[in-house]
């Protein structure tokens, strides 16, 4: 069984690509409202071990997560783990893949495929980016592969980083800076990539139209965008049953009474079925609140196994 370190798990996709391979298995038919829950285990110290398995086709797959809030500190990242990728029928190991770069990854490509869809189109648009970690990286890189950027704001609680972030979107050639969380007053796209449990800024200064993704929680009491955001905004989700599990974004307005279950709009499904209205058709800011889904782990990992040369045995493709 081939077994792939993080450096190689990371350079077996773009982000296109497995954008690509999320929007295939829907078109398919995957319905992620039937995907199973994550488990959740804490761990003394402060952590988090997440199990999170799924099955289509001819592939099953496990992800076993860590969550150390503590790492960065000590110079190990953040989210730690492994995936296992099986032949459905026999349930044979067919790979091993790095856990954390399959979800530095996975989480950008779920961005960037709704991003096709809700991101305004046919000018250079104004980013917002909060946060300077990996995922924050990762979403700078996929939002250049969907759209054109004018320019980009990095906003980061620790300055240096926030920094060098910037630095790296000048060197990949859009003029960027460090900034404050007003500057979403001027946004097109803002992208919310942090551990942060309280809003991260005003929702009432978001323009109409504007779009923000936010994928930094899958905690019901954790949010990075606030109620007022989130009252004015059309929400797209990856699943309702997800995001009414998890999604504090969401779930902490609903607790204030200041929306209901009904809030939300639409879901990934929806917008790459084309149920859904195009990007500024409905006046009002758009919301993307991901909180990260196994079906989504098992498409990534399966388009990895077969971009690395690996199948099944029996030549038939999965879902």
């Amino acid at each position: 069984m081939p077994q792939f370190e993080a450096a190689e798990t990371a350079a077996l996709l773009t982000p296109v690509a497995a954008a690509d391979a999320l929007a295939g298995v829907l078109r398919a038919g995957l319905d992620p409202e039937t995907c199973p829950q994550r488990s959740a285990l804490p761990v003394p110290g402060g952590g988090e071990l997440l199990l999170m398995p799924a099955a289509a086709g001819e592939y099953a797959g496990v992800k076993i997560a860590g969550v150390a809030p503590g790492n960065p500190a000590l110079g190990l990242p953040r989210i730690t783990g492994s995936y296992l990728l099986l032949d459905a029928p026999t349930l044979r190991p067919l790979a091993l893949f790095d856990g954390s770069a399959l979800t530095a990854l996975r989480t950008p490509a779920v961005s960037a495929l709704a991003l096709r869809y809700l991101a305004p189109t046919g000018r250079a648009l104004r980013l917002v980016l909060f946060g300077s970690g990996p995922q924050a990286y990762g979403h700078l890189e996929a939002v250049l592969h969907v759209r054109e950027l004018a320019g980009v704001v990095v906003v980061g609680r620790t300055p240096d980083a926030a920094r060098k972030l910037a630095e790296h979107a000048g060197a990949l050639g859009v003029p960027a800076r460090t900034g404050t969380p007003a500057d979403v007053a001027e946004a097109d796209l803002v992208l919310c990539c942090t551990t942060a449990r309280e809003p991260l800024f005003d929702g009432r200064l978001v323009a109409p139209g504007a779009t923000v993704v936010a994928v930094g929680s899958h905690e019901p009491d954790a949010r990075e965008t606030d109620t007022a955001l989130v009252r004015r905004a059309a929400v797209y989700v990856e699943s309702r049953a997800a995001a009414l599990r998890e999604a504090g974004d969401l779930l902490v307005p609903e607790a204030e009474g200041a929306i209901g279950p009904g809030h939300i709009n639409g879901t990934l499904s929806d917008l790459v079925a084309g149920r859904m209205p195009a990007a500024g058709e409905q006046g009002c800011p758009q919301l993307f609140k991901s909180v990260g889904m196994a079906w989504e782990d098992l498409a990534v990992a399966v388009a990895m196994y077969r971009a690395a040369g690996g199948t099944t045995g029996r030549g038939s493709s999965a879902t």
